[in-house]
């Protein structure tokens, strides 16, 4: 008998998938029968996936706060799943610009709630859809050297619970993948800070998308591909003084290198 995938004939739309995770996830969903939209801001990493990827493969170039309309017209009037997965690894401190906290806020948070907008009508109607969230573990816990970009993970953390608790009942899925350091180009630009928290424990973009299909089967929200995490995040919610003096210890050691 042939196992026929639960994604067979899909209709997916992954965002940021010029690369690291997103581009992991677009294969991963082609490969499991889904014909699925690349999209991306870059248009020559968008192409040379959704040329790798085929016949099921869309490509879509542009804003993922936008893309909604122009990828269900695409994907003949109906989207299955929306990979809310295009961040941005905005560094800095309390003292980094507006700009770059309203960029942040924009890329990480608001990008979610515009599709999550223009999607959940539908959902709603046919008492059927799927959200995944790519967050990151800064989103639990947060990120030396990296406060937009961990302020803005809580938000996106915040928002996809918020989706769950609010549509489960109504068919809606959702999932927030939260992992740790990730062989793409956003460890690299990282930094120090990076090489000192993620690097020793990262694993490949496959890995991430392995971990979000296992919890897709199991329904589980939370996606943790670094297990370690859980144990984090409940060290964080318990002995938060504790945690914040590690964290701390973290932050000198980084600003001694």
């Amino acid at each position: 008998m042939i196992s026929v995938s639960a994604y067979q004939d899909q209709r997916v739309v992954v965002t940021g998938a010029g690369g690291g995770i997103g581009a992991a996830l677009a294969r991963r969903f082609a490969a499991e029968g889904a014909t699925v939209v690349v999209n991306d801001i870059d248009t020559a990493k968008a192409a040379a996936v959704a040329d790798e990827i085929g016949a099921r493969a869309i490509m879509l170039t542009g804003d993922a706060s936008t893309i909604v309309p122009e990828a269900r017209e695409a994907l003949d009037g109906r989207i299955d799943v929306y990979c809310a997965n295009a961040g941005l690894a905005a560094g800095g401190d309390a003292f980094a610009d507006e700009d770059v906290w309203e960029a942040a806020w924009d890329v990480n948070v608001m990008a979610h709630v515009r599709a999550a907008r223009m999607l959940l009508p539908a959902w709603l109607e046919r008492e059927e859809g799927r959200f995944v969230s790519t967050v990151s573990a800064a989103g639990l816990l947060t990120m030396i050297g990296a406060a937009p970009y961990s302020v803005t993970k809580h938000g996106a953390l915040a928002f996809a619970e918020w989706l769950s608790l609010t549509y489960r009942h109504r068919g809606v899925q959702v999932h927030a993948i939260c992992p740790q350091g990730v062989r793409t180009d956003m460890l690299t630009a990282a930094g120090s800070a990076g090489e000192l928290v993620l690097a020793p424990t990262a694993i490949e973009p496959e890995a991430v998308v392995d971990a979000l299909f296992d919890g897709m089967e199991k329904g589980r929200f939370l996606i943790l591909p670094h297990p370690e995490v859980a144990d984090f995040y409940a060290a964080r919610a318990t002995e938060p003084d504790r945690w914040l003096s590690g964290m701390n210890h973290l932050q000198q050691k980084w600003e001694a290198r």
